[in-house]
């Protein structure tokens, strides 16, 4: 009994303390001591060969060594050796898991490391390449993670690199990016909720770049599952034959070890040049303070080493590679990369502008052909971004050029506002990348902002020969409601839209269809997918689904609706400039844009939340929206008013009335001299609250 006790609680020392490839646990001060404490405290209960097992110099690793405690291959260390060298492109795979979110990528992912030894089987195991806070507490894949398996086949040892992805819309530039570096995918579809949003698009990104696709039917020990169901919807939407399904439990490591195979049998090896120079593809990087940019990198031709000078064609600077190697998912140095492989390379570069998402890389004095690059990220979303102090706007800075270092997808653009100071203007993918840009910069950079609430790009046909000379072109584009132009020098305004792709059962397609009616929405197509779920695609203005159309579509649907989108271009609207006032004055950090046909809801919605949030005054506030000098919304602050009649007794109604009006004239003259300004706190709980539609 205490046998068992005391080698459990080792055994949950040593899986929680140490850090693979260290021979002995991390000697932290607490955790020695309590663990040394409670194992003294029962070794003295033992005697014989069982405490000599226990506490054993030689026989304490033997016993307590988490490799012996499970079964399967040993996990990696830092410190094996690899010699990438004996890996013939013929025998490598790069492949990507690509899926709707909470299809289960990432539990995929960890049983494929598990397999090929890559980390020990434990329970533990969840989310192994979400290495992000803010993705651990959310349960949601944000940054594409790679890691190379070791896999023998056959009798073939085959090196296999795994890229996991996320699986919001929001995130589809880290799919793409992630693609480039692929020969195929892993296209994981869950086995209860079948074909989603989500789904639809990451197979045709896919299938455009001309990969092999592999359809994995995930959670089928699910009470709900249905995995026939599920493969006749893969067959009637992508066109693959329902028995290249693969059916899987990624939860509990069913049919896993097919995968595997799969990958090996069906996904070709890279298409590269052989014997010819360095051409290596830079399609992801991190930033590390104390040694710079790390770089991902796949090499299409070539090999490059340790000491090798390399030259970036978009720069054209000149590196010295001072580390080189794979992920497993652990950093490991290796001698060299060779062609078809994927790794990362530490260069020395220090700036963020070095290292460039899409770049090709390549040796001194023999440059190359650069690389067909991908399409770059086009922000959906802008918002404002200020220093809570502007004290701390240096350390800010810094921080966002780190953090748009390992997320490039982000738009950066100075600003500057009379109540928030210095700033910037960032552009984002979607409002859930906003939040999580946000939280990132306070959890890994200790930085506190205000973000403004978010705007969508809008473009102006310039009709004035003055301004078109001016910005030197005849469209422009509006990120900012300060700078939309005048309707006199306009020709016309353009909205973005874009195509959207909602999949619902059918019950709910009537509620669905009156919401997407309200948001100015124009109907496209509908297909039934089978008897139960339906496909709708509507061309809708981004304006109308940035903000709460999500979270209106999962409520009306009871959560079973997804939704996607993608860009479709500009179309001509009928937009305006709403200005709102404080006593007759302009706010102008308040300003927006917004559609002549919602501009009344809009501006009325904003009146009110200032009405409750300005403090009120010794006179009254009128709080108005107007468009053109037009005011089309009004709210009024109430006067602190003080009660001058309190020591007047009896009847004098003269006296009263004199009274009565001396404190009205007293109001009316502070009024007109009395300046309001927003409370920070104030203006900050405006600008953050969403927008009523």
């Amino acid at each position: 009994m205490l046998y068992t006790r005391l080698r459990c609680m080792y055994e949950d020392y040593w899986n929680h303390w140490t850090v693979p490839g260290e021979m002995f646990p991390r000697r932290t001060a607490k955790c020695l001591h309590l663990w040394k404490h409670q194992i003294c405290a029962l070794r003295s209960h033992l005697t014989g060969q069982r405490r000599e097992a226990i506490c054993g110099r030689r026989c304490l690793l033997q016993t307590a060594h988490p490799t012996s405690l499970s079964q399967g291959a040993p996990y990696s260390s830092k410190k094996e050796i690899i010699n990438t060298s004996e890996y013939d492109v013929e025998y490598i795979r790069n492949f990507s898991i690509i899926a709707h979110v909470d299809h289960g990528k990432s539990t995929l992912a960890d049983r494929l490391l598990e397999i090929t030894g890559r980390i020990p089987k434990a329970a533990s195991n969840k989310q192994v390449l979400d290495k992000l806070q803010v993705e651990r507490e959310r349960g949601i894949t944000v940054k594409a993670q790679t890691a190379s398996l070791f896999y023998t086949f056959e009798g073939k040892k085959y090196l296999l690199n795994l890229i996991d992805t996320p699986g919001h819309v929001d995130f589809s530039y880290e799919v793409s990016r992630s693609l480039s570096a692929c020969q195929g995918v892993l296209l994981v579809v869950d086995a209860n909720e079948g074909i989603q949003a989500q789904t639809v698009a990451n197979f045709f990104l896919a299938f455009e770049a001309q990969l092999s696709i592999i359809p994995v039917i995930n959670k089928i020990d699910l009470k709900n599952a249905d995995p026939d169901r599920v493969e006749k919807q893969i067959e009637k939407m992508f066109d693959i034959p329902a028995s290249d399904c693969i059916r899987i439990s990624a939860k509990l490591g069913t049919n896993v070890e097919r995968v595997l195979e799969e990958v090996v049998r069906r996904l070709p090896p890279p298409k590269v040049e052989k014997g010819g120079p360095l051409k290596a593809l830079l399609f992801d990087s991190t930033f590390d303070p104390y040694r710079g940019v790390i770089a991902n990198i796949a090499l299409f031709g070539g090999e490059v080493c340790k000491g090798n000078k390399i030259v970036s064609a978009h720069s054209g600077k000149c590196y010295e590679v001072n580390e080189i190697g794979i992920l497993t998912p652990e950093e490991v140095p290796a001698e060299k990369l060779c062609t078809g492989q994927v790794g990362y390379l530490i260069a020395g570069m220090k700036d963020v502008q070095e290292a460039q998402i899409g770049d090709t890389l390549h040796l001194l004095k023999q440059p190359v052909e650069p690389l067909p690059g991908f399409k770059p990220a086009k922000p959906m979303v802008f918002a404002g971004m200020f220093p809570v102090d502007q004290s701390e706007y240096g350390n800010l800075k810094s921080a966002l050029e780190k953090l748009t270092l390992n997320d490039s997808s982000v738009s950066v653009s100075r600003d500057s506002s009379a109540a928030l100071g210095a700033g910037w203007r960032l552009g984002f993918l979607g409002l859930l990348h906003m939040e999580v840009f946000n939280q990132r910069l306070e959890q890994e950079y200790n930085a506190s902002v205000i973000m403004t609430s978010p705007t969508v790009p809008y473009k102006a046909v310039l009709s004035s020969p003055k301004l078109i000379k001016e910005y030197g072109k005849e469209e422009i584009t509006i990120v900012n409601p300060l700078e939309f132009p005048d309707r006199t020098v306009v020709t016309e305004y353009l909205e973005p839209m874009v195509l959207g792709t909602i999949i619902s059962p059918h019950e709910y397609l009537g509620k669905i269809m009156s919401l997407c009616q309200t948001r100015r929405a124009e109907h496209k197509s509908i297909l039934y997918i089978d008897e139960h779920r339906v496909l709708l695609k509507y061309l809708f203005p981004l304006n109308e689904i940035v903000v709460d159309f999500y979270d209106n579509l999962k409520s009306l649907s009871s959560g079973y609706a997804s939704f996607d989108y993608e860009d479709a271009g500009y179309q001509p609207a009928s937009l305006v400039k709403m200005d709102f006032l404080l006593n007759g004055r302009p706010v102008e950090e308040l300003a927006t844009i917004a559609h002549r046909e919602k501009a009344y809801e809009v501006g009325k919605a904003i009146c009110e939340r200032l009405r409750d949030a300005i403090p009120r005054q010794l006179f009254e506030i009128a709080v108005q929206a107007s468009i053109n000098s037009k005011i089309i919304a009004r709210e009024t602050i109430k006067a602190y008013r003080k009660n001058v009649l309190a020591k007047c007794y009896g009847g004098d109604i003269t006296r009263k009335m004199k009274l009565l009006k001396q404190q009205a004239e007293g109001k009316k003259k502070m009024r007109k001299i009395g300046n309001v300004e927003v409370p920070k706190d104030a203006f900050i709980s405006v600008l953050k609250r969403r927008q009523d539609k």
